[in-house]
C-alpha cells in the first residue's frame, strides 16, 4: 500500500462490505493502510512505520487522532539473517521510543521476528526482558495513561520541546518521565500542585521533596544509589 493507490487494492469495495455486511461490522477497527493516498488521512487508527508515514514524512495529526507506531526490534519486520548487532535498537532506545510514543498519545506495536524454527532470537528476548523489567517498575506511567499537554505558556513541559522529559497523566496523577538523571532540582514553570499533592520516585524508597513557589513546581529527588539505576526515571505526582 506504500506506492499503489487504494483503487488498485479495491479498498473502497472491501471497506463497504466490512462496515455494512461483515459479521464484525459493529466492532471492527481498521488502520490507514489502504493505498498510497490514505496513510495519515483515512482510518480508525493512523500508523507510522519506523517513525514515517511515507519516505521522509512523519505524521502531523498524532495529537488529534488515534495512532500507532509499528517497528521491528531490528531494521526488518521478521527474521533477517543479514542483520548484525548494529542493526538492533538497544533496550534503552526501545524504552525511549515507547515513552515518547505514549507521551504523544500513541501506541507502540513492536514486531518480533522468529527464526525458521519458531524460536525468538536471543537478542530479541534480551530486549523484551529489559523492556519488561523497566515496565515492572514504571508501567503505571505507561499503561492506561493519556498525554499531558498544556497551553503555549507552558511550552517547557510539552512533549517534544524538552527531548529528555516526557509527561503522561492518569486521573489526578501526573507522571514526569526523565530520560536522564537530572543535575540538581527539576523545575517546571506553570504547574500548580494542590497542597495535598505528593511526589515519589517509582522504584525508589527515597524521599522526594516538592514545593510550588511562584507558580513553578520544584522537585528535589533523593540521592541515586546503584540499586536505583534505571534506563529512564519516573516521578509520580499524586493528586496534582
Amino acid at each position: 500500500e506504500w506506492d499503489r493507490p487504494s483503487s488498485d487494492w479495491k479498498s473502497e469495495e472491501f471497506l463497504a462490505w466490512l462496515y455494512n455486511e461483515s459479521p464484525v461490522r459493529e466492532t471492527v477497527v481498521v488502520n490507514d493502510r489502504w493505498g498510497s493516498e490514505t496513510r495519515g488521512r483515512h482510518g480508525g487508527i493512523f500508523t507510522t512505520e519506523y517513525g514515517l508515514v511515507h519516505s521522509g514524512e512523519g505524521l502531523e495529526t498524532t495529537g488529534n487522532h488515534p495512532w500507532e507506531e509499528c517497528r521491528g526490534i531490528g531494521t526488518s519486520f521478521g527474521f533477517n539473517r543479514t542483520e548484525n548487532l548494529d542493526s538492533y535498537s538497544s533496550a534503552e532506545e526501545l524504552i525511549r521510543i515507547l515513552i515518547s510514543t505514549v507521551a504523544a498519545g500513541g501506541n507502540l506495536l513492536l514486531d518480533i521476528g522468529p527464526a525458521a524454527d519458531g524460536t525468538i532470537p536471543v537478542i530479541m528476548q534480551q530486549r523484551l526482558m529489559e523492556i519488561g523489567k523497566w515496565l515492572g517498575v514504571n508501567g503505571e506511567a505507561i499503561y492506561d495513561t493519556r498525554p499531558y499537554i498544556t497551553d503555549k505558556s507552558q511550552e517547557s513541559i510539552n512533549p517534544g520541546v524538552n527531548k529528555n522529559i516526557f509527561f503522561t497523566k492518569k486521573g489526578a496523577d501526573l507522571y514526569v518521565i526523565l530520560l536522564n538523571w537530572p543535575e540538581g532540582d527539576v523545575i517546571f514553570r506553570g504547574i500548580r500542585a494542590k497542597p495535598s499533592a505528593k511526589a515519589s520516585l517509582l522504584g525508589s524508597s527515597g524521599a522526594v521533596r516538592m514545593r510550588n513557589p511562584g507558580g513553578s513546581l520544584t522537585i528535589t529527588l533523593p540521592r541515586l544509589t546503584p540499586d536505583d539505576y534505571q534506563l529512564a526515571y519516573v516521578i509520580k505526582i499524586s493528586n496534582l
